[in-house]
């Protein structure tokens, strides 16, 4: 499984004391607000471990899940068959192995055949450890709750590892970015309360300050600045964007 984030669109900053100036867009000067946009905490593309076929994509696109639930499934009858062999020869390999153990009780059996099925049996047992590995990876459970965002492949499609196969994203738990002068650090801080006007949904929701950057950018003069709505927001999805006021 791979990971990959939405990226942050660049936000600049106007107005500020050695700033450069950035697009218009992104602050009002009139009032100093600061240009937002809503990010997952966890946004994940999905892909396969392993060469095979799909064989199943239970969710549909913009569909939500639970963690846990099947995603996605491979056809690994091939796989399976490898790991039913590798476990028949390690039984094999422990039986020979077992016998060979009795037999040197009575010294009925040398050191170099006790020695060659010792060396066979744990072979064999990391043949059937591989097998079972490949099996565990012929279906993909959701890492946690959320929604398909997008399907980069299709059932009876043929992926190979690392190939994207589906964009899924936790539209519960979102976050506010947004890069604020690094002259405000001196009232900014964690805790402080603002309201974001949302553009997609003309309405604005209460939210506050969880964290600050680790870094101020030397050329803009802004450190990245990052929130949470407060409260419950189900109509609000990752990619939205508005504008943050402060009191």
């Amino acid at each position: 499984m791979r990971t990959r984030w939405l990226t942050l669109a660049a936000i600049g900053l106007a107005g500020v004391a050695g700033a450069a100036t950035p697009p218009a867009s992104t602050l009002n000067a009139a009032d100093g607000r600061i240009r937002v946009q809503l990010m997952s905490r966890h946004a994940v593309t999905l892909s396969s471990e392993i060469p095979a076929k799909i064989s199943a994509l239970p969710v549909v696109e913009g569909g939500s899940f639970h963690r846990g639930q099947l995603l996605v499934e491979f056809d690994c009858s091939s796989y399976r068959a490898q790991l039913r062999k590798a476990q028949a020869s390690l039984e094999a390999a422990s039986q020979l192995l077992k016998v060979n153990n009795q037999l040197a009780k009575y010294n009925s059996v040398g050191t170099l055949e006790l020695t060659q099925a010792q060396g066979k049996a744990k072979e064999a047992a990391a043949d059937a450890s591989y097998a079972q590995t490949l099996v565990s990876k012929c279906s993909i459970a959701a890492p946690f709750d959320g929604r398909v965002a997008k399907r980069s492949a299709a059932v009876h499609q043929y992926v190979s590892p690392g190939n994207p196969i589906l964009d899924i994203v936790d539209s519960d738990s979102l976050e506010l970015r947004m890069l604020v002068p690094s002259k405000w650090l001196a009232t900014l801080k964690p805790g402080s309360r603002f309201t974001i006007s949302v553009d997609e949904l003309g309405a604005s929701f209460p939210a506050r300050i969880e964290r600050l950057g680790a870094q101020i950018d030397p050329v803009s003069q802004s450190i990245l600045a990052i929130g949470v709505i407060d409260g419950k927001a189900g109509n609000l999805l990752p990619g939205m964007s508005g504008w943050a006021s402060f009191k």
